[in-house]
């Protein structure tokens, strides 16, 4: 096997391995109306997804207070996972190319703004992603992004030096955290935040999808 720059590749999953933003969106539309809280646009909800849901809530409506945010977050995850939704698509290539990632010897992880039971559900649904990856952590059981403990975790997990691992994400959260801990990172252009947002924090290069993603790491073998 040929010298490799990387040995852990961590992916974020909603926008960068899923392609969740309608349904997310939707579900916090629902949300708003039943609580009768003031709008906010499609744009304003679709941006904060990456992070978790109490961070995210407290960006869209900071002048509530934290009983009001509870019972938003409660409701928004009843309806979104509690009343039979179904799991969002994965986006084209992105099982193909994982299965080549881990066939070629890489560990792969997922670092995510989901709960664990939200991930859980998804690992249920694409049964063929969950034994692709050695570790995962969610919002919900470590500090949330662009906090990088959960990257941190991961590194003492596999016992791997941060410049060893790349992380792969579609918003600047993704970027940030890595950014935080010196850990390089690549961003895909199919999820919520725009190309330059991602750059501006710290993303050394972007792909349009992580379906790029075994033919990008050829590239960067070590020589």
């Amino acid at each position: 096997m040929e010298a490799r720059r990387y040995d852990v590749l961590i992916f974020d999953w909603d926008g960068t391995l899923s392609d969740s933003e309608s349904q997310i969106v939707s579900g916090m539309q629902a949300a708003i109306r039943d609580l009768d809280l003031p709008s906010r646009d499609d744009r304003a909800i679709g941006q904060l997804i990456g992070l978790g849901l109490e961070e995210g809530m407290q960006q869209l409506y900071p002048e509530l207070d934290t009983d009001r945010l509870i019972a938003l977050l409660m409701r928004y995850r009843a309806r979104f996972v509690g009343q039979g939704l179904h799991e969002s698509p994965l986006f084209p290539g992105v099982e193909q190319a994982l299965q080549v990632l881990a066939q070629a010897g890489y560990r792969l992880a997922v670092a995510t703004g989901k709960s664990r039971p939200g991930l859980n559900r998804s690992f249920k649904q694409h049964h063929l992603l969950q034994p692709l990856f050695a570790a995962s952590r969610t919002a919900d059981e470590t500090a949330n992004k662009p906090n990088p403990l959960m990257l941190e975790e991961l590194l003492r997990e596999f016992d791997v030096p941060a410049e060893r691992a790349l992380m792969i994400g579609d918003t600047e959260y993704d970027a940030a955290m890595a950014a935080a801990i010196g850990m390089p990172m690549l961003g895909v252009t199919c999820g919520v935040h725009e190309p330059q947002r991602i750059l501006a924090a710290g993303a050394m290069a972007l792909l349009e999808s992580v379906a790029d993603l075994p033919g990008w790491l050829q590239t960067r073998q070590i020589v």
